[in-house]
């Protein structure tokens, strides 16, 4: 050992020490620009171009913005603006677009006068893209001329240079994302869109379009909403049931900076709260969303009182006041603090403080103005306090209940040896015979097994005490270990996989939504850390001979069964369909389902909180003509939805 430390020793010294040059730093260390080479990051790509249209359009100078995918996976983001300068640039000596597309950190955004409110806060986006694509074109037309450079993997190929006249004004970037760079080069429309129909809500009157061309699945949206949040929020409600018809609005500016807020409530028990700080959605929330949060309970208290409904001595907490709320809060300012180049969430202090002040003055002014609107709020967050305090009974109830069994551990849980969360999953089985197989297969030493029975409770239907007292739900509850709701701590968690196992069919299908809407309403925090699982058994077994394979869709097994033929066409391959997991023997249920060596298991992530919501509330909720039409539209790729 000391030889070898002596060697490093000697062997560092200067020469071990190395600079990036450009954008070598991007495409050396890419996830620390985008977040992640994986599917999140390759669209992320188009985020940071299409934010640069989006800043024109702050500045009030484009209406206009087109996504495309084209063959290939070719990315192209067209808008209207003024178009990026191509004058030269002081500092460096050369134009303004070389600039952009090839400098990290530059760009009309840190106070040299070229935008007031921006989301591109680092000036890294456009250069990003260059350095993670394998080759770009970017095309400014403005004073007549459409003006051209081409790139590749950021090193440029063709220098500025004029390639036609035009009468039309605007930047048009197409580019295709470096295999070398990203696990996978294929765009998801889907997610695409869902992106630029947030972008088309948040700036009224913005139209923006998205257009698939690719073979086989072509398709376009067009995007406008004159409406702005409000239009947002109505949206986010589409599939619910609202307590009011009138969406509430209030806005106001301060300085440099402004904020807007729409909300409704509905019949339901779930909160929504969406905020975006120059567009940029920060899931993290931060200070805009902590001025709402107080706002609002202070208001709603006050009005409480003020008509007589709550005594002197009662109030209501925060998340009675916002329990089957629906708000988008939307802030812009001239110098915004995000955390990270992901801008998770906002640190201004002073946003804060503008939508504190905001909200108390303008909606007690709307209350005030509309008693119903009002009292149906009022009466609703009563409701909630009531039910809460007698969550609270249930779970005190549970919690001395537990103490007196053997272990506090459910009768139907066969646990694992292993004390270390992190090495110990735990699988979910629908039916007693499917869960007997898997506790005689399973490996003790760390899977365990708790079974599940009939049809569970839908949670989207109910309040937070009857789901204490659910039979179906308190023994998962208890199984993990690390409460619901409020009270979830995932640092108390039991296991840190927790794997839904249920058939390919519609109760198994259920079965899986039902659990997987518990998860997402009471216990997020398991799935944005990426706890949790669904099982994937296997469809075929392939059988030549003593060569055995598994397949898991029809498309994969004449796959399959072709390869085993091999030169030989008429090879007998035997294939047998596997029966539903009940029906299965310990050993085929360990080799097909269970065992890590060989078994397939999909993360679920959240992906986009707002489309899980909108896809839990849609499935699971009362309105039946909504949730028809998603399943009509989507009922070819529902089997692979990445909730």
């Amino acid at each position: 050992m000391a030889d070898i430390t002596d060697k490093i020793t000697k062997e560092y010294d200067a020469s071990q020490i190395q600079v990036l040059e450009g954008l070598e730093a991007v495409r050396k260390r890419p996830g620390m620009y985008i977040g992640s080479t994986s599917s999140s990051g390759l669209h992320h790509l188009v985020y940071e171009i299409v934010d640069n249209s989006i800043d024109e359009a702050l500045a009030g100078y484009c209406k206009n913005i087109s996504v495309i995918i084209k063959e290939g996976d070719i990315i192209q983001v067209i808008d209207d603006g003024r178009g990026i300068p191509v004058d030269t640039q002081d500092q460096t000596g050369k134009s303004a677009l070389e600039v952009v597309f090839t400098v990290l950190h530059a760009g009309g955004k840190f106070g040299g006068g070229g935008y007031k409110v921006s989301g591109g806060l680092h000036g890294v986006g456009a250069s990003v893209v260059n350095a993670l694509s394998e080759w770009l074109t970017v095309q400014v037309s403005k004073d007549g001329k459409i003006y051209e450079m081409r790139f590749s993997r950021g090193e440029i190929t063709q220098h500025l240079t004029v390639v036609g006249r035009t009468d039309r004004i605007g930047t048009t970037v197409t580019f295709k994302p470096d295999p070398e760079m990203f696990e996978d080069t294929v765009y998801d429309y889907s997610i695409l869109h869902q992106r630029m129909r947030e972008q088309a809500f948040l700036n009224a009157g913005l139209r923006i379009c998205t257009v698939d061309e690719r073979p086989g699945m072509e398709t376009s949206d067009e995007m406008c909403y004159e409406g702005g949040i409000r239009e947002f929020v109505s949206f986010l409600n589409r599939s619910k049931t609202p307590l009011h018809d009138e969406v509430i609005y209030v806005s106001g500016v301060r300085a440099d900076s402004e904020a807007e807020i729409a909300l409704q409530y509905n019949d339901g028990y779930s909160e929504v709260i969406d905020s975006f700080a120059n567009n940029i959605h920060t899931p993290g929330g931060g200070m805009h969303e902590t001025g709402f949060k107080t706002a609002l309970t202070r208001v709603l208290n006050a009005y409480g009182k003020k008509i007589g409904v709550l005594k002197d001595g009662d109030s209501l907490s925060g998340e009675d006041c916002r329990e089957g709320m629906t708000a988008v809060i939307s802030v812009k300012l001239t110098d915004p603090q995000f955390e990270g180049q992901t801008k998770d969430k906002l640190g201004n202090s002073e946003m804060r403080t503008l939508v504190d002040s905001i909200l108390q003055e303008k909606l007690t002014e709307f209350l005030e103005e509309n008693p119903g609107v009002g009292r149906a709020v009022i009466e609703k967050a009563i409701t909630a306090s009531r039910a809460r305090e007698a969550a609270r009974k249930a779970r005190e109830s549970i919690r001395n209940k537990s103490g007196l069994e053997s272990g506090g551990m459910p009768e139907k849980l066969k646990d694992c040896n292993e004390k270390d969360p992190a090495l110990c999953e735990i699988y979910i089985v629908e039916g007693d015979s499917a869960a007997g197989s898997a506790n005689q297969g399973r490996d003790s030493r760390f899977q365990a097994v708790l079974a599940m029975w009939g049809k569970m409770l839908n949670v989207e239907k109910a309040r937070v005490d009857k789901i204490y007292k659910n039979d179906k739900l308190q023994p998962v509850i208890t199984a993990l270990g690390a409460g619901i709701g409020e009270d979830f701590n995932v640092e108390k968690l039991r296991y840190h996989k927790v794997i839904i196992m249920a058939d390919a069919d519609v109760d198994g299908s259920h079965i899986r939504t039902l659990l997987l809407t518990f998860f997402f309403r009471y216990m997020r925090p398991l799935i944005e850390n990426g706890y949790v699982y669904s099982a994937v058994p296997p469809l075929y077994k392939l059988t030549r001979g003593k060569q055995q394979r598994v397949a898991y869709s029809d498309a994969e097994r004449d796959r399959i069964s072709a390869e085993m033929r091999g030169d030989n066409p008429n090879a007998k391959i035997d294939i047998s369909r596997y029966k539903g997991l009940g029906e299965m023997n310990k050993d085929e249920l360990w080799e097909t389902t269970m065992d890590p060596e060989k078994r397939t298991l999909r993360r679920i992530t959240l992906g986009d909180a707002i489309e899980a919501d909108q896809i839990f509330s849609l499935l699971m909720g009362e309105e039946v003509e909504p949730r028809r039409d998603w399943i009509e539209t989507n009922a070819k790729r529902v089997v692979n939805l990445d909730i």
